[in-house]
């Protein structure tokens, strides 16, 4: 799928994501991740500004998104929220910026959307600062058979209607990039998976 009609599909989805912000979904999943991020931040991928909601109120956000119609309701969001944040339209898999610029990188069901995953991964661990933090939230790959087999039979229909991958195995892509990962919590037979991780530096001399 290009990337100009993958962007008119989220365009036409923001409505949706709005509603989903409001009614605060994922809540206790977003609250248990983002109440750790701190200073700078980067969000990729930022959507309806779902998170907001859930970011210490003394973070300065970095605000992502290909879609302008997400972007906009991104910015209402933040402002209901009270939350200090500035917009950026950008493909996640072109964006560049310096390397060490911020203090955490928050990414949640983003992965799935991705030609290569974890292409995007090696530019967050150059993103982010030494010690800093990257906090993500995925869906993917069941580890119970029935669900794993079921999401396999509708992943191509559902990639054409909505854009998403069904079938990413998020461990996976993490074990090929070079962030370091700390802590993961998972979910609804492992399809949702929240991750504490860091940057590696080392890889960026490798």
């Amino acid at each position: 799928m290009s990337k100009e009609k993958l962007i008119r599909k989220f365009d036409k989805q923001s409505n949706i994501y709005e509603m989903r912000r409001k009614k605060q979904s994922e809540r206790r999943w977003r609250s248990t991740l983002l109440g750790s991020a701190k200073g700078k931040v980067l969000e990729i991928a930022v959507g309806a500004g779902a998170n907001f909601n859930f970011y210490p109120k003394d973070v300065e956000v970095t605000a992502v998104d290909f879609s302008s119609e997400m972007l906009s309701k991104a910015k209402v969001s933040a402002a209901e929220s009270g939350i200090r944040a500035t917009f950026m339209q950008s493909d996640i898999e072109s964006l560049s910026f310096p390397e060490n610029s911020f203090d955490t990188i928050v990414s949640t069901l983003s992965f799935c959307g991705y030609d290569n995953p974890v292409q995007v991964l090696e530019s967050l661990n150059s993103f982010c600062k030494p010690g800093g933090q990257i906090l993500l939230m995925e869906h993917g790959l069941s580890s119970n058979r029935w669900i794993n087999r079921t999401q396999k039979l509708i992943e191509p229909m559902f990639n054409r209607l909505v854009g998403c991958h069904l079938d990413r195995d998020i461990m996976d892509i993490l074990a090929k990039s070079k962030v370091s990962i700390h802590r993961v919590e998972r979910y609804l037979y492992n399809t949702i998976h929240l991750v504490w991780a860091s940057p590696n530096k080392n890889s960026i001399l490798d």
